[in-house]
């Protein structure tokens, strides 16, 4: 029986809900079950595109945290819904001002990188009232089986949203832009991502662009996302040439000091007779070695 919140504030609904999460780790993702391959040649193509399922169980996962947070006493305050579209992608729907809120990303850790993206604006999250959850999962037997979630890391939105600022902008080689202030239309066509912009002028014009910077006071050292920065931030993004980075916001990618240490921690833990690490090498060189792994741990 889960014990009931004491302090009915966001803060600590946020905080508790948290740690809840981690009542997750060990569980099967009840959707789907992958059947046992023939042979080694059909486990071969199994493995090449098994991480297409991680859309598929991305939204399960986020039922999943939802059935497991209302198991909790809440104390009558609110219950907490899945979102879609919307963000968060889990939210505790109550009467407070200020509701808390959990993004839920997966992990597939055979992948080359964790491809989940983390674009929203650093300024949505001045109240804390958002953490990010970034839930791993695999099949119970590598390639077959049902899924199963194997860890889960969570941190606050803000930390991450500042991470990745702080690791992208480098003007004026790379800038980070703000969204524009949107908060008077519906909805639908409000603007909350970041983005990022590479620098696409010639050599004489990075360096006219470097002393540019240095007139207005911008440098990596000293991001912000207040307006007035923001403003010398977009005349340097008018006066030169510059383009979308659609790669922007990986989360992998931000050097997130926690993220990276769980991440290390994901790859070095055993799975299926070897550590995971591993069993991402030896199916991305696809050799003699993969094709005994798989017959000693998965056939």
């Amino acid at each position: 029986m889960h014990s009931m919140v004491t302090s009915i504030n966001y803060k600590n609904i946020l905080n508790t809900a948290s740690t809840e999460i981690f009542n997750l780790i060990g569980q099967d993702i009840d959707v789907l079950t992958l059947h046992k391959p023939k042979d080694i040649d059909q486990a071969k193509q199994i493995i090449k595109i098994i991480s297409k399922l991680s859309p598929l169980l991305g939204n399960n996962i986020e039922f999943a945290v939802v059935e497991e947070l209302n198991k909790y006493n809440w104390n009558n305050v609110g219950k907490w819904v899945r979102q879609d579209p919307g963000f968060p992608d889990v939210l505790f729907e109550s009467d407070m001002k200020i509701k808390p809120g959990i993004e839920i990303k997966t992990w597939f850790p055979l992948a080359t990188e964790i491809t989940a993206r983390f674009k929203d604006s650093v300024s949505h999250f001045n109240n804390e009232q958002v953490n990010v959850a970034l839930v791993v999962w695999l099949p119970e037997h590598l390639i077959w089986g049902k899924p199963k979630i194997i860890d889960v890391w969570v941190d606050s939105a803000l930390s991450i949203a500042k991470s990745r600022d702080l690791h992208y902008f480098n003007p004026p080689d790379y800038l980070v832009v703000e969204p524009e202030d949107t908060s008077e239309r519906t909805i639908n066509l409000q603007q909350t991502n970041t983005n990022g912009f590479k620098f696409q002028g010639t050599k004489s014009e990075f360096e006219k662009a470097k002393e540019f910077c240095s007139k207005l006071g911008i440098n990596k050292n000293n991001y912000s996302n207040e307006i007035e920065y923001q403003s010398k931030i977009k005349s340097l993004f008018g006066q030169y040439k510059y383009r979308l980075d659609t790669n922007f916001a990986k989360i992998d990618r931000i050097e997130h000091t926690d993220l990276e240490i769980f991440k290390q921690k994901v790859l070095n833990t055993e799975f299926c007779g070897m550590q995971i690490q591993k069993w991402a090498r030896l199916i991305n060189n696809d050799n003699s070695e993969l094709e005994k792994a798989i017959k000693d741990y998965i056939l």
